[in-house]
């Protein structure tokens, strides 16, 4: 009997025991701004207090996703599109919070003719991974125009590009076109590229959630406070971004620097700035629409109950 509530005993002292670290992943995109301001002003780190934040970079949603089965993050910043993908098949995560809508713009590169969507045919066109919320939202506009991608029958050639490898893709004429978050969109057009469709022609007139904040459930389970500390810090990095955008602006194009070696100059950050709407909120509307365009695309063959994929109860009470 004594040992069996020894065992007890030391079972719960286990559940309540807290994480040392948390680990999160982090893109280095405008659309990501929540995650980078939080990162570098210290706005996590403030919040989580004794538990070290560990920053991990990613370059696009797949390798998200990997890292998420692996075992090797417990949150990140992320494309819907991935994180329904990683859901359904059966990746233990949850959306926890939004952070930006629209913030990605369809350019072209100077000398490829392409004036608008329907130019696209016969082209190949730059996403940041197959199956990301670019890649979705290029279909989809494809689509509306009479076009389809070679993997669909038709004659457009999606080409996965790492964002920040965008320009120089450019520059060698790999690529005709891209449909990218920003900076990288902005920064293209600093060195010549056209716009062909803004963040509000690209779908729901801008008004669609292009990163969300997701969650290790495991983690989340057992570390509930520590989540919480960490949409405090989500929700720190919004307040900032809204309240200075010369500060916002600094801190994006530090990390950004820090990640790549590539820094945004203040023009090209205001336009990304300008292009995205930094927010913890969600429209879920969009993202069910969103769920049927995946399926439609055939990265999924089902849409997820977003009752189970997306949490929102704790940022809104925090929010309040």
């Amino acid at each position: 009997m004594i040992l069996s509530l020894t065992a007890l005993v030391l079972l719960g002292s286990a559940g309540a025991q807290q994480a040392k670290e948390l680990r999160l992943g982090v893109f280095p995109n405008v659309t990501h701004a929540a995650g980078l301001v939080g990162v570098q002003r210290g706005l996590f780190q403030k919040e989580l207090g004794n538990v070290k934040l560990v920053v991990k970079e990613f370059a696009n949603g797949s390798q998200i996703n990997e890292a998420f089965a692996a075992g090797a993050i417990d949150a990140a910043y992320v494309g819907p599109g991935p994180a329904m993908n990683a859901f359904m098949r059966g990746v233990p995560i949850q959306v926890y919070a939004g952070a930006a809508n629209a913030g990605a713009v369809l350019v072209g590169r100077k000398d490829s003719g392409i004036r608008n969507v329907k130019a696209l045919k016969g082209k190949k066109v730059a996403v940041p991974t197959r199956g990301s919320t670019q890649d979705i939202s290029l279909r989809h506009l494809l689509h509306e125009n009479g076009l389809k991608a070679t993997d669909e029958g038709g004659n457009v050639t999606i080409v996965p590009i790492d964002p920040a490898n965008m320009p120089a893709a450019f520059a060698t004429k790999q690529v005709d076109a891209a449909l990218v978050q920003e900076p990288w969109g902005a920064i293209m057009e600093s060195q010549g590229a056209k716009l062909i469709a803004n963040e509000k022609a690209i779908w729901e007139g801008g008004n669609y959630t292009t990163t969300v904040l997701v969650v290790n459930t495991k983690f989340a389970s057992q570390n509930p406070e520590v989540v919480k500390d960490l949409l405090r810090g989500h929700l720190a990095a919004i307040n900032f971004i809204g309240k200075s955008n010369a500060g916002a602006q600094k801190a994006i194009a530090d990390q950004i620097q820090a990640f790549t070696g590539k820094r945004p100059n203040t023009a090209e950050l205001f336009k990304a700035l300008a292009r995205t709407k930094v927010t913890w909120d969600i429209n879920l509307k969009t993202l069910a629409e969103y769920a049927q365009l995946n399926k439609e695309a055939g990265f999924a063959r089902d849409v997820p109950d977003l009752n189970k994929f997306v949490n929102l109860s704790v940022i809104r009470g925090l929010a309040k």
